[in-house]
């Protein structure tokens, strides 16, 4: 009864309501089926076979330490390094350290060329590319490990410089780790999760549209370094960070690490055809992402 004494009648029946009720039920229910997923798959991407790659790891270096005079020493780098590494997804970067060594003199060419050489002595069976920037070397078990070959001076380590055949400034990879690891602690330990559920979803763009994996790291530093609070779900987390990378990534972004200008180079300019391809692109897969309603909608997101 109102406070004037008469009778209060809802708008909806009693059927709506119980309705609307199961509406809100059910969507709740696929909002944590989808979040488990994701946290689960976030498990699965962060996998390797540590005990595989460690025996891939030795006979690379006794490889190379048979052909090289002076101290060689494998320090991860890429997405090893930073946690982002996804299974599946990501090459193991090897910053190979060469001290008081005959190459210390060399361009980075000529040091390439000794890496492929002792490695394919040593393992005439399996696949040896050079390229620019390593040597990459693909074992029958799966994995792919590339060797990045840096020089010690004076102030630090230099590596091959991309485009030319001359050794970069001192690199700082350990600065940009720091910043990574920075925002990932910030958010209780959700970003590099997010990251690496992202590189799956990216490897599913077509080819002309996929971030770099550096890139995609140096978004989600841009993105989540100023935050006061964050998304609670790993969801919510992809569709800020998608939304946001849509807009950042007609923008070059500067290279922290001192191994190039900028970390997006490939791209071009700021407003280039390339960075607004890929800014729609990133568009339309935010869009996918808030319709998506359940575990179903996310695995073909994903790709599974």
């Amino acid at each position: 009864m109102g406070n004037n004494g008469s009778w209060y009648y809802p708008r909806k029946s009693l059927n709506d309501l119980l309705e609307e009720q199961s509406v809100k039920e059910k969507k709740q229910e696929n909002e944590r089926a989808v979040n488990d997923f994701l946290q689960e798959l976030a498990s699965k991407l962060s996998h390797r076979d540590v005990e595989k790659i460690r025996v891939h790891l030795e006979t690379l270096k006794k490889a190379l330490e048979k052909e090289i005079d002076g101290t060689v020493e494998l320090n991860f780098g890429g997405s090893v390094s930073k946690h982002t590494y996804a299974k599946g997804l990501s090459d193991i970067d090897m910053l190979v350290r060469i001290n008081n060594s005959l190459l210390s003199n060399a361009k980075p060419q000529e040091v390439l060329d000794v890496f492929a050489k002792a490695i394919k002595q040593r393992l005439p069976k399996t696949e040896v590319k050079k390229g620019d920037l390593a040597v990459t070397v693909k074992f029958s078990s799966g994995h792919e490990i590339q060797l990045l070959p840096s020089i010690k001076t004076a102030t630090g380590y230099k590596i091959a410089n991309p485009g030319t055949n001359e050794w970069s400034n001192v690199i700082k990879p350990r600065k940009f780790a720091e910043k990574l690891t920075s925002v990932n602690q910030a958010s209780g330990g959700k970003i590099i999760p997010m990251i690496k559920i992202f590189k799956s979803i990216n490897a599913q763009l077509p080819k002309n549209s996929q971030l770099s994996g550096y890139h995609i790291e140096s978004l989600a530093i841009d993105a989540f370094k100023n935050q006061s609070s964050y998304p609670k779900t790993y969801k919510g987390l992809l569709q800020y960070f998608c939304e946001h990378a849509s807009k950042a990534v007609l923008h070059p972004i500067k290279d922290s690490t001192g191994q190039s200008i900028h970390v997006d180079d490939y791209l071009g300019k700021s407003n280039s055809l390339e960075r607004k391809r890929i800014s729609n692109s990133l568009r339309i897969l935010h869009k996918r992402m808030s319709q998506a309603a359940s575990v179903e909608d996310w695995r073909d997101i994903i790709g599974e």
